[in-house]
């Protein structure tokens, strides 16, 4: 019996030696300049789609004038290969047109009403339908916020934007000011191939490693294949989103940004957590919040 202990605790020594040599070998995510901030992100999703039409000027224009961190903003590319701010794939949702975004020309996809959707009191009034609200390109809005982070999700994988994405950011110098974000894996993989310089998200594959790993107190073994987790608190009944979740996370470099939050007392609770950010239809809500926390 005593042999067989011994056995057993030298079988024990020995795992927790190579345990802790692949922890202390495993990098954890590099550092990029995005990160860098003097308080939780308030990063506006959509440019805050609670306040104004999604992924339009006008968004952004109030996003930015009330003071945040992050224009959050969605990729696709029409007919003619320009890039341009949509959420949906096609134009029936948010416009006042049918059809993929993908078999429109730029033209004519700038010719349809983008405030035509948008209401705050369940459709009662739709205060920016016919008031000249259109779909922007990237290029606009990069132009327009030079001061600005932005966090782009590609939304498409055919056609492949990742090269005209990254020649889009190199040209207006905001590499280290993009943080790049996508559903699918293809489209993620090639943005990294394309442009290794800006900070990307990680898909739900790349985070179930992680979170596998943290829960049974491993996640220093992680490498990760990017440098921030943007996740909601559930996964169908699974809960993602705890203090254990964001610790891990931190003891690997990577950033913690919960999405969609839009009631300031689940702010508040992630913030006591420890978020680096908080993606948001209402930023106001998130900026009072923060204000009254100082």
């Amino acid at each position: 019996m005593r042999r067989l202990l011994r056995a057993l605790l030298v079988i024990v020594v020995i795992v927790a030696a190579v345990l802790v040599a692949a922890a202390l070998l495993t990098p954890p995510a590099p550092e990029f300049p995005f990160f860098e901030s003097d308080r939780p992100m308030v990063i506006a999703h959509q440019g805050g789609e609670g306040l104004r039409p999604s992924n339009t000027l006008i968004a952004f224009e109030n996003a930015v004038a009330l003071g945040v961190d992050v224009l959050e903003m969605d990729v696709h590319s029409t007919s003619d290969s320009a890039l341009v701010l949509i959420h949906d794939d096609t134009v029936d949702r948010t416009t006042d047109g049918t059809g993929r975004v993908n078999d429109f020309a730029l033209a004519e996809l700038q010719q349809l009403d983008a405030g035509e959707y948008w209401t705050a009191d369940d459709g009662a009034t739709t205060p920016y339908r016919g008031q000249g609200v259109r779909i922007p390109t990237l290029d606009e809005v990069l132009t327009a916020f030079p001061q600005m982070k932005f966090n782009i999700e590609i939304k498409q994988v055919e056609p492949s934007i990742a090269s005209s994405l990254c020649e889009a950011l190199r040209a207006h110098d905001l590499t280290d000011r993009a943080l790049i974000a996508s559903f699918h894996p293809t489209a993620m993989n090639e943005f990294r191939a394309a442009c290794p310089e800006v900070a990307t998200s990680m898909v739900e594959d790349e985070i179930r490693p992680f979170f596998i790993l943290n829960t049974i107190f491993l996640g220093a073994l992680y490498n990760p294949p990017g440098a921030a987790f943007q996740v909601p608190e559930y996964s169908g009944s699974l809960h993602v989103l705890t203090p254990r979740f964001v610790r891990g996370a931190h003891g690997n470099n990577v950033a913690v940004h919960p999405w969609t939050i839009d009631d300031p007392a689940d702010m508040a609770r992630f913030l006591d957590m420890g978020v680096d950010g908080i993606i948001t239809d209402r930023p106001d809500l998130m900026i009072e919040l923060l204000r009254s926390r100082e």
